[in-house]
């Protein structure tokens, strides 16, 4: 991987099944929050996935005007709005297919209304705006509490039991969306997601700059679930052909449970170094039990191995990074 150019190549290239999946989903899609870490790379991926004919709108702010020129060039229309404004919200473009990406996480300790407001009580006006379509809602493993390490972590079929106020609000903003899709009849599918990683950040990206920089690698959180975000974007816009009102629920996550201490020493033999280490590791940890998804969906084609490869090879190189910690470490619930 040599440069952010070849990296949104690699994001950006389409399976058959997803090529096959969204010619299911006829119409236009709505990528609502289309700025954030997720969205930009997401819609390249539909764009070229879907061919002619239909439209990709691309809806946020654009602080980053750069960002809406962009993906203005790669054939999304743009549209600038704030969808928390009610006015800007009525006057969003119709379409059969939403992408719901926006939410709150962190900067949520001390500011929780704001977080509930964006996480809970948004979903509900996004609901009724688009009752008529179907919506795919990302959603993420924080809802569920710490299993053991050996568990493989919960399924679908278990029950939530999120830590702190963040994971609270994104286990209303579940629940809201359900309580719209059973009134309304919307097709719905909820998205766990437990973690992306690209090369700009992610769990990998965070463990591997400790490592490079020669800092301790806590491992009080012992383990992770890690997926590469190209799979990740595939599996969200696929999961259109399985919204349902009965609500599709699906945990968007790697198949490996990773020892954050094995993690760092394979970085550190990748970097010819020898990885420090703090902390007890604990019998538990936030994980998700992905083997719904890998059962619908197939198999990431990107191995955790070569995950790893690109990613050291990419500090060493010195590349952009996105410079935002996933926090994946803390297990007080507080962002």
């Amino acid at each position: 991987m040599q440069s952010i150019e070849e990296l949104d190549d690699v994001l950006g290239r389409p399976s058959p099944g997803l090529t096959a999946d969204l010619a299911r989903t006829k119409g236009d899609i709505i990528v609502l929050g289309a700025a954030g870490k997720l969205g930009p790379s997401l819609i390249r991926l539909a764009l070229n996935a879907i061919g002619s004919g239909r439209t990709i709108h691309a809806v946020s702010r654009f602080s980053d005007p750069k960002l809406a020129e962009t993906l203005g060039a790669f054939g999304a229309n743009i549209v600038r709005a704030d969808v928390a404004d009610e006015t800007a919200l009525r006057n969003l473009p119709d379409a059969p297919n939403i992408i719901y990406l926006v939410g709150a996480k962190f900067g949520s300790t001390g500011n929780e209304p704001d977080t509930w407001f964006t996480n809970a009580y948004l979903p509900g006006r996004i609901a009724e705006r688009y009752s008529k379509s179907r919506i795919v809602a990302l959603s993420t493993g924080n809802i569920y509490p710490f299993y053991p390490v050996a568990s493989g972590g919960p399924t679908e079929r278990d029950l939530p039991g999120p830590v702190g106020e963040y994971a609270m609000s994104c286990l209303g903003r579940e629940r809201v969306f359900t309580r719209f899709a059973r009134k309304s009849g919307t097709p719905l599918a909820l998205i766990r997601l437990n973690y992306a990683v690209e090369m700009r950040y992610g769990v990998l990206m965070d463990i591997a700059g400790t490592v490079y920089r020669g800092d301790p690698v806590d491992v009080t959180m012992s383990a992770v679930n890690v997926i590469w975000q190209g799979y990740a974007n595939e599996v969200i816009l696929r999961s259109l052909a399985h919204a349902s009102p009965d609500v599709f629920t699906l945990n968007l996550a790697g198949p490996e449970t990773l020892s954050v201490r094995q993690l760092a020493h394979e970085f550190g033999r990748r970097f010819g170094v020898e990885a420090q280490i703090e902390g007890t590791e604990s019998p538990t940890a936030l994980l998700s039990n992905s083997a719904k998804c890998m059962q619908l969906f197939g198999h990431p084609t990107v191995s955790v191995a070569e995950l790893m490869d690109w990613s050291a090879d990419w500090l060493k190189k010195g590349l952009p990074l996105h410079g935002k910690p996933t926090g994946f470490q803390k297990r007080d619930g507080k962002f």
